[in-house]
């Protein structure tokens, strides 16, 4: 699917059908052109009406990380991390953006929020968008807040899962462990979706296009710094929080070794004195003697009740 945002004055309008798009003084207006999962032939089509080229989605993953931003000329080549969290296993999605004679162009493949959000703030207000450097601003401005979003999010779920921890957690040993293995999980894909945008807006302060609005981006820089120290921040939460549980695992562990040490050490004395009149010796000075049982079972009790006195008294248990 294909958007064409086409800004005339303080009007605009949106074309999903390329063919109306012949006369030549509307191309002039186009300020932006959003690609969703766009087929191979629409690309193709976009290509020629714009005098463009643009990368296949493989070829936008591949791109190494030190190479997302291009610049050519009058045309800015980008590829940023947009974090899609609300997917049981959070991952990076790669969106492409050219930036050429003041008109932006956006490929994607999968329905983002950020995008849905700007077009609404683009209809309403469409005069406070000039171009397409303003609506790249805007976009990456809207990732912004929603990263942050997600950063606060997931400092509640580390709070509440560190209650959970100090509660009575009923032997939820490894459900707990992979609550905590997702979220620094999570929080490494949000620190390499802000990385990639710190490195994409650092190299456009460098630019040597027009347009740039250096102080919106040296703003969005430092909202991302901000940020990448709150990740930081949760990094460090996360490890103290999984050496608590270990540590708590361990007391637990022990305290079950305990109880098994002193039932053995309970028990211990009695087996020896069962053992010892267990023999079969002709000549034992007990064997015949009228009150031989009762005195062997009074002398188990009594060697498995002195333990337990010693270890009370002396506070182990």
């Amino acid at each position: 699917m294909v958007k064409c945002f086409i800004k005339k004055g303080t009007r605009l309008e949106i074309i999903k059908d390329l063919e109306l798009l012949t006369d030549t003084a509307e191309l002039k207006d186009v300020v932006w052109i959003d690609m969703l999962r766009p087929t191979r032939t629409e690309i193709k089509t976009v290509e020629e009406m714009f005098d463009i080229s643009f990368p296949t989605k493989q070829e936008s993953e591949e791109i190494e990380i030190s190479s997302r931003y291009w610049e050519e000329g009058k045309r800015i080549e980008i590829n940023s991390y947009f974090l899609i969290s609300d997917d049981p296993n959070p991952y990076n999605e790669t969106v492409s953006f050219i930036l050429q004679n003041r008109l932006l162009f956006s490929i994607r493949y999968k329905e983002l929020t950020t995008f849905s959000e700007f077009s609404k703030r683009f209809l309403s207000t469409p005069k406070e968008f000039k171009d397409g450097f303003d609506i790249f601003h805007q976009i990456i401005d809207i990732r912004i807040d929603a990263d942050a979003d997600a950063i606060e999010n997931l400092s509640k779920e580390i709070a509440k899962i560190r209650r959970h921890v100090f509660s009575d957690y009923t032997h939820e040993d490894e459900e707990i462990l992979e609550k905590i293995s997702a979220f620094e999980d999570l929080n490494m894909k949000i620190r390499e979706n802000l990385t990639d945008k710190q490195r994409i807006l650092t190299s456009m302060l460098k630019s040597a296009v027009d347009r740039i609005a250096t102080d919106e981006v040296i703003i969005m820089l430092k909202d991302i710094k901000s940020l990448i120290e709150h990740t930081d921040f949760n990094f460090e939460r996360l490890d103290y929080l999984q050496s608590i549980f270990v540590g708590m695992l361990s007391i637990e562990q022990n305290k079950t070794v305990k109880i098994f040490t002193i039932i053995n050490v309970i028990f211990l004395p009695p087996t020896l004195i069962a053992s010892i009149y267990g023999m079969n010796f002709h000549f034992m000075p007990e064997l015949s003697w009228k009150y031989g049982y009762v005195f062997s079972i009074a002398l188990m009790i009594l060697a498995s009740v002195s333990p337990l006195y010693i270890f009370k008294k002396k506070g182990w248990i």
